[in-house]
């Protein structure tokens, strides 16, 4: 059988626990992602999947198991490899546009200057930023804009896996919502692998075609795999009134908010823990959707 495009097996990372023991965050974790996936995960904090996030993006070594994309191992940063942060983490001295073609002229050495910046100008205009406002600096943009910059450098650098790490948790809900929406388009224009950790339920329905389902820490682990059985091309305002969105919405809520305390730490810790598949399809059924339950949940 073939190996996925991106291959976690038998990740386990531990800390030093402050008395002479170690902590382990979470051990012998298996799970892999198709190339072109968007695989968002969620759980409470603590988990690790912040830990996950960083083995992956090769800016941390793991305790034990190994991560293979495209059939190689991943070891230490690479331009194969684009992160987005939570607190955008732009070059504050240069500018938005100049932000982006930093990392194009790193991932393309051999174009020219024009065409660096034409390729920059593009991406930067998928998510509704041009005119004069490119050659504005970090501080003079809002957050929405900044992380826009952040979106456009990453995509523009056409990484083979693109890691967010809750690229919109410091945004208003408006402005969270309009580049969800924008973030989708240049996805769905590429071949782009996604990773993405986020806290928000809603956000990870309407984003991912998979959703990993992490147990609480100390000895956590990927329980489940929720494939998200609503078509594509995908709208906030539509989403909710397809059968299975608030099918899936309820087993998402209901694991975070109790089965993820009961499952932690239930399997044994020399075997290869990888999630069980939940498909939830509605469509298929003659029973009608539940009741929505309340628009939030606090997962954390």
């Amino acid at each position: 059988m073939a190996k996925p495009f991106l291959s976690i097996e038998r990740l386990t990372q531990q800390y030093p626990d402050g008395q002479g023991g170690t902590m382990t965050v979470f051990e012998n974790a298996s799970f892999g992602i198709e190339k072109g996936e968007f695989v968002c995960i969620l759980g409470h904090s603590g988990c690790g999947k912040s830990t996950i996030m960083n083995i992956l993006a090769g800016l941390a070594d793991p305790t034990s198991g190994v991560v293979k994309m495209d059939g190689f191992e991943v070891s230490g940063p690479s331009l194969d490899r684009g992160v987005v942060f939570q607190n955008y983490s732009l070059l504050p001295w240069l500018s938005a546009l100049k932000n982006v073609t930093f990392g194009v002229k790193a991932r393309y050495p051999d174009w020219s200057a024009e065409k660096v910046e034409a390729h920059a100008r593009d991406f930067l205009a998928k998510v509704g930023l041009e005119g004069d406002v490119v050659h504005r600096k970090p501080s003079q943009l809002s957050g929405g804009m900044r992380q826009r910059v952040s979106i456009a450098r990453a995509f523009a650098n056409q990484p083979k896996l693109l890691l967010l790490d809750e690229p919109f948790g410091a945004l208003d809900a408006l402005t969270r919502g309009t580049i969800q929406e924008e973030l989708l388009k240049i996805w769905g224009g590429t071949e782009q692998t996604v990773f993405m950790i986020t806290h928000d339920i809603d956000e990870a329905i309407l984003l991912a075609d998979r959703i990993l389902l992490m147990t609480n820490g100390p000895f956590a682990r990927v329980a489940e795999s929720v494939e998200i059985t609503i078509p594509r091309p995908r709208s906030r305002t539509e989403i909710v009134e397809h059968p299975n969105y608030y099918a899936i919405r309820n087993h998402l809520v209901q694991f975070l908010g109790q089965r993820s305390k009961e499952l932690a730490g239930k399997q044994s810790s020399d075997a290869e823990q990888t999630p069980e598949t939940v498909r939830i399809d509605k469509t298929t059924a003659e029973e009608e959707p539940s009741a929505p339950p309340p628009l939030r949940a606090v997962n954390d």
